[in-house]
């Protein structure tokens, strides 16, 4: 890596200054500015900026993201969002990001001791602040860096093909707990109410009702949660830029941008949606680095994902130093290079051993490989077709009626083992007479079920699994499409989608689908390993995406259903097998259809769907695969 910045100042730092908005309400920011003899040195300096919910005091944002960059010559700015600790106002999830992000950036900019370039920063909520604003093309803004963050909140980060992402439900709750906003909590005893809540308990009472969780003692959090969980159309709400960037790609700032993401991130589809639209319309330069890596900054530090192992390659040396080679070219003018590395910059996973590591991970394997597009220019978009029998071949069936019809019981959903979430998190209870003030956040939440790569196989560690922890393939509603085993080794990297002729009993279901590489039995692993890739869901109502209201099925007609899954790249080893899961639920990562129609939200009832995926010559359901030439 490239020398970069080094520390030579002291720090000096500014807490909770007001910043106006354009409705009044203050925001609060903690200012780091370089500093000599415990002063702080007049500049002008190029500014960071940290916009985000999750508490800009804490220990870890205040050392890694204020006065590590004050050392190196940097203002660094941390805002605490709107409704969120320090500062005033209600949050609204996402929806005022827009114009309060726009109103921080013309604050900084006339100050004395900015020299008018900025650049932003920040992971998840951090990076929806960064792309909201970025949509006003606000003054001062010369470079981002987001990392794992959205693109649209409707198609694939909050609500998902029209499935909701309970992800959001948890953070709801956790984030109210743990938000120590002086307007939130009137009463010390919603302090203590909202951190006695155990979330895993609500998730089996679901759906919630208004005024009867205890979300009710916060009615600001109850408002967003209930507009996310009711509104399934892509209506006006949906088409805020806080929601959803991707609708003012016109107005969204022309700056270097270089977004980051994961194969087990739950931001997948958007970054790389994201990446494809800036740099086909933006002069940038535009870039993005996509990582084996589950959600998070410390994430992209290991070399590991949920059970798998992918080399010490696959790691990050060093996150901060990262960005500071960004912010130094963009803010700085440092002629490092950065700008004439390829675009796009992608870790392809497997081709590894297989074997047990001493950690007790699958050794996945994988290596980094330089780009100069996304989709890759040189991809060959395969078809792979459901025969009868439970086989995927890369030609179509020939004969003329066949069918697979399975029983989704919404009240048996099938267990979410691993996959593309973050934030489904529960608190961990504190001790008597311990102040939920004085722990950071992070140091209490716990997932509720563990994200990133696993072999497709129930067991104690995941949510609503029970002895005898059969694989989910053991199950009447998963239905398995697997080729032969290979006779040569396979790369797929891309966008993945799949073409499913379906048809129900019910007026609404689901369909969700999964992508497995399937390792054949070793000593490791006597029965196999059935690694999930990525997968995806369907609420079968909004089957016309973006286009128009939801609209129910009639029951028994068959429905060619176009449904994407998140992008990946892996490389199917000689000897494994590709494999296609097919079935109607994945819980708790999406909320569980009833089958019945009834409004999104607000069911009281639960039918028992006969799904049926038609694999014939007629309808030839298949999944298209993006194969990369050897």
């Amino acid at each position: 890596m490239a020398a970069v910045s080094l520390p030579q100042y002291d720090v000096v730092v500014v807490q909770d200054v007001p910043v106006p908005m354009r409705d009044g309400v203050r925001l609060a920011c903690d200012i780091y500015f370089p500093a000599q003899g415990g002063q702080p040195l007049p500049g002008p300096w190029p500014v960071v900026l940290e916009r985000t919910p999750y508490n800009k005091r804490d220990p870890e944002r205040r050392e890694r993201h204020g006065v590590f960059y004050a050392v190196r010559g940097y203002v660094a700015v941390l805002q605490d969002c709107r409704g969120c600790f320090a500062s005033e106002g209600e949050l609204f999830f996402l929806a005022q990001e827009a114009n309060d992000g726009h109103d921080t950036l013309a604050w900084l900019v006339r100050q004395p001791w900015c020299n008018g370039k900025i650049g932003t920063f920040g992971t998840s909520y951090m990076a929806w602040a960064q792309m909201a604003l970025a949509t006003q093309s606000p003054p001062g803004l010369a470079c981002m860096l987001p990392n794992m963050g959205g693109w649209n909140a409707w198609t694939s980060s909050v609500r998902h093909n029209g499935a909701f992402e309970l992800r959001f439900l948890a953070w709801a709750f956790w984030h109210a707990a743990l938000n120590q906003n002086r307007a939130l909590k009137g009463q010390p005893w919603i302090e203590e109410a909202l951190n006695r809540v155990d979330v895993r308990d609500w998730l089996r009472r679901l759906p919630l009702r208004p005024g009867l969780s205890p979300l009710a003692l916060v009615p600001s959090y109850e408002r967003w949660l209930f507009a996310l969980l009711t509104r399934g159309d892509y209506d006006a709400f949906w088409r805020q830029p806080g929601l959803a960037p991707e609708e003012y790609l016109e107005t969204f700032a022309d700056v270097p941008i270089y977004l980051s993401g994961g194969w087990y991130d739950s931001y997948t589809r958007a970054v790389l949606e994201a990446y494809q639209a800036l740099s086909g319309a933006k002069r940038g330069p535009v870039k993005v680095i996509m990582g084996p890596w589950t959600h998070g900054e410390r994430t992209m530090e290991v070399s590991f994902a949920g059970d798998v192992e992918f080399g010490p390659e696959a790691a990050l040396s060093s996150l901060e130093e990262f960005r500071l080679r960004w912010f130094d070219r963009w803010l700085k003018g440092v002629p490092n290079g950065v700008e004439e590395e390829p675009p796009v910059k992608i870790f392809v996973m497997g081709g590894g051993s297989g074997v047990r590591t001493r950690e007790g991970r699958l050794d996945h394997g994988g290596r980094w490989r330089a780009e100069g597009e996304w989709p890759l220019a040189r991809t060959r978009y395969t078809p792979f077709y459901f025969h009868p029998n439970g086989l995927l071949l890369p030609f179509p069936p020939t004969v003329e009626r066949a069918c697979t019809t399975y029983r989704f019981d919404p009240r048996d959903p099938v267990p979410t083992i691993g996959g593309n979430f973050s934030s489904l998190d529960y608190l961990r209870p504190l001790p008597a007479g311990v102040d939920p003030r004085l722990v950071p956040g992070s140091l209490r939440r716990e997932p509720i079920t563990p994200a990133g790569g696993f072999d497709q196989r129930t067991g104690p560690h995941f949510y609503g699994c029970s002895p005898p922890y059969l694989p989910l393939a053991a199950r009447p509603d998963v239905l398995v499409f697997q080729t032969p085993p290979l006779e040569q080794d396979v790369e797929v990297t891309g966008p993945i989608t799949a073409h499913l002729w379906f048809s129900s009993s019910a007026v609404d279901t689901d369909v969700t689908v999964k992508l497995i590489d399937v390792y054949p039995p070793s000593p490791s692993y006597p029965e196999g390993y059935a690694l999930l890739l990525t997968d995806t869901i369907l609420r079968c109502r909004y089957r016309n995406g973006k286009n128009g209201p939801g609209e129910v099925m009639r029951p028994g007609e068959i429905y060619h259903l176009v449904v994407p899954l998140y992008p990946t790249s892996n490389l199917f080893k000689a000897g494994h097998r590709i494999r296609v899961d097919i079935s109607s639920s994945n819980f708790p990562r999406f909320d569980v259809n009833p089958n019945t129609g009834d409004p999104l939200g607000q069911e009281r009832r639960w039918v028992v769907a006969e799904n049926t995926l038609w694999h014939d010559g007629p309808r030839p359901s298949h999944i298209l695969l993006p194969l990369i030439p050897p």
